[in-house]
């Protein structure tokens, strides 16, 4: 039975660990987990989950180790559980803009730790997340983590030097495809059409967009084209979201989770 214990148990962190309650990784995974709010906790001991005083037993007791706090106190979390941290330790980060050296400068220069970047659709199982494999981190090590994370939806490998840039393109970008929803769904509100009739048709016309990025085996060019009948409404459409520079402006907001990023890693 692997110990897998969590420091934190947020959004993030309980939806992994749930993640792994509701997959046939429970059979062989003992999960603990410790944080301040005992409200959190209490409702976690209830799935079976053992709760730990602090992060240093969290440390002491497991072997894979996930980071589930926020980069703001990431460093006072590490200085606080150094003293225990030995060579079997996996810490599994999933803290935006923490990397592997950082987490090396405060526990040890041998510290195994797997980066992750996860997003909030992992509530549902549905999680698209990154992952990169530091070194002294070995193979079978590595494997075990990633396969939490595809168990939660997809997983993909990125190197460990391109882990700040991808959080644009999976960490963040749910938040800003809500916010490019909440124009569409505004607008139909705007002109009396039901909200939840807006908010299906929608969702589903994002579901079965994504679908044909992925399986038509067409390019985004030529998927566009496809919707883009000459004269027609969605030509009408697309030249304001050209005029608006839409893909300029996505670039720019992509840039400014990057740049935040590395601001947080110092």
């Amino acid at each position: 039975m692997t110990k897998v214990g969590f420091i934190g148990a947020g959004n993030m962190g309980t939806a992994i660990m749930k993640g792994i309650l509701e997959s046939s990784l429970k059979e062989n995974i003992e999960l603990y987990t410790a944080d301040p709010d005992s409200a959190k906790t209490g409702s976690l001991q209830q799935l079976g989950i053992k709760i730990c005083k602090d992060a240093g037993e969290i440390v002491s007791v497991c072997k894979y180790v996930f980071l589930a706090v926020k980069p703001q106190v990431m460093e006072d979390v590490l200085k606080s559980v150094a003293e225990f941290v030995d060579s079997e330790t996996v810490f599994v980060s999933i803290a935006a803009g923490i990397s592997s050296s950082f987490i090396k400068s405060i526990t040890g220069e041998n510290t195994k730790s797997v980066i992750v970047m996860p997003n909030t659709p992992l509530l549902l199982n549905e999680g698209a997340s990154a992952l990169a494999k530091p070194e002294p981190v070995s193979d079978e090590e590595f494997d075990f983590v990633f396969n939490i994370f595809e168990k939660c939806g997809k997983a993909e490998i990125v190197p460990e030097n391109k882990m700040k840039e991808i959080i644009a393109v999976n960490g963040s970008s749910p938040a800003f495809i809500y916010l490019y929803a909440k124009g569409f769904i505004d607008y139909a509100v705007g002109e009396g059409i039901n909200q939840d009739t807006a908010v299906r048709l929608f969702c589903q016309s994002l579901i079965g967009s994504a679908k044909m990025i992925t399986d038509s085996g067409y390019s985004l060019d030529e998927l566009i084209k496809m919707v883009s009948s000459p004269g027609g409404t969605t030509l009408a459409g697309l030249d304001e979201l050209y005029k608006g520079n839409l893909t300029e402006v996505v670039s720019k907001a992509s840039q400014a989770c990057t740049k935040r990023a590395y601001e947080l890693s110092k």
